[in-house]
């Protein structure tokens, strides 16, 4: 879009998440101790020499895992030390290829537990090597990057595409039946680029339950499978699958990451009229961070210049996540797992949230795919995708935008 030791994910000080359990491992080569050596005696003439015993000298432990489970440390220390290492079959070609380092050692590994849906997580570091993990039932390596074995080049799943939805879902309403309100195409090309393409909600498209109507229509009368494949059918873009959040979840996640920096490039009143976000650095939270995704009004472009706002929030989310450093990544998952709808695996978020870490700020792109303002049969006030919309849905299937 540092890395802190510690036996606990924790995105922010004030998260307040439960301590993690997790446990030392710590397989010793120590050497046994010499036997005493004893001098021989004549026993009429020499008096008996008391055995002398050297001290046993220990050998520093090849291998110690903080803040990892045992069971997780079992799949780490082959990683380094040589031989198989459960993992995804994605990365299996990759593994084979690296340089083990040497028995001698010593190494040791920091790591971060926590959940996403129920399922365990972790990331591991050592130096600049990080190791993202997943226990599904079982802990195996599912992403990550290690120079020090030769693999400096991030094993994260190459380009990817995900939809980021914002449902307009209120208190006791379901996230996955009221409209879209926002919609951003997200994606990474795996070599430190990516984009966020925003989507107007009035855009009108063929929706997959048939008929046409404006795509943020697509949830209500679909579902979120619904939504994705009209996105799909519309853009021609491949997405992996949605991510999905409401007003309440989405005030709620901001808020449990303890607040979002984001540097604003202009001034916007919220939709509150007791919240304004000035120009320049803030710190906004979960309430503020809502009003200024959410106002239009006020803000040049309306509608246009709103979804461009949304992508502002989306940046500032990845910025937050690269700045705390890939041991804090389990901690913000938990977070935002009550928060979020999705129909991506645990393995898919998180080494897609990894992506974060190797991506330049520089190269993420916030465009919004806009269009001419017409209207439907029925009266209904409509955008119609442009050229220039075309040309960046086209440009982000690689999952990056210029």
């Amino acid at each position: 879009m540092s890395v802190l030791s510690g036996s606990t994910s924790r995105p922010s000080p004030g998260l307040g998440l439960s301590a993690l359990l997790v446990a030392l491992l710590a397989l010793s080569a120590c050497s046994s101790p010499p036997p005493g050596a004893t001098k021989s005696t004549k026993a009429s003439t020499k008096s008996t020499v008391a055995p002398t015993t050297k001290a046993a000298v220990a050998k520093p432990s090849p291998f110690t895992a903080t803040g990892v489970p045992a069971d997780l440390a079992v799949v780490i220390k082959p990683l380094y030390f040589g031989g198989a290492v459960p993992s995804s079959s994605s990365l299996v070609r990759a593994i084979r290829q690296r340089t083990p380092v040497k028995a001698a050692g010593p190494l040791a590994v920091r790591g971060a537990v926590s959940t996403f849906k129920g399922v365990p997580i972790a990331v591991v570091a050592s130096g600049k090597d990080v190791t993202l993990a997943v226990k599904a039932p079982r802990w195996k390596v599912v992403g990550g990057w290690w120079p020090s074995i030769g693999l400096p080049v991030a094993q994260l799943g190459g380009a990817r595409r995900i939809l980021l939805v914002g449902s307009d879902a209120r208190k006791g309403q379901s996230m996955n039946k009221a409209r879209a309100d926002s919609l951003h195409i997200v994606g990474v090309d795996g070599h430190g680029g990516g984009g966020i393409l925003g989507i107007a909600r009035d855009s009108y498209v063929n929706l997959a339950t048939g008929g046409r109507g404006k795509i943020n229509s697509a949830l209500t009368f679909g579902g979120p499978n619904g939504l994705r494949r009209t996105v799909v059918s519309a853009t021609g873009v491949p997405l992996e699958g949605y991510v999905i959040t409401g007003f309440d979840s989405f005030k709620k996640t901001i808020d449990g990451i303890g607040g979002l920096p984001i540097n604003v490039p202009v001034a916007v009143k919220g939709a509150g009229a007791d919240v304004f976000v000035k120009k320049g650095p803030n710190k906004l939270t979960g309430r503020e961070a809502l009003a200024y995704g959410r106002q239009r009004h006020t803000v040049a472009g309306g509608d246009f210049g709103r979804s461009a706002n949304q992508g502002l929030l989306i940046l500032a989310a990845g910025g937050f996540t690269k700045l705390a450093g890939p041991l804090r990544l389990p901690g913000i998952l938990q977070v935002a797992s009550p928060n979020i709808s999705t129909d991506l695996t645990a393995e898919q978020v998180l080494t897609f949230a990894a992506a974060t870490y190797i991506t330049s700020p520089r190269r993420v792109h916030n465009r919004v795919a806009a269009g001419s303002i017409g209207t439907s049969s029925d009266g209904q006030s409509i955008v119609l995708f442009d050229s220039q919309a075309r040309r960046f849905f086209a440009d982000i299937k690689d999952g990056n935008l210029l």
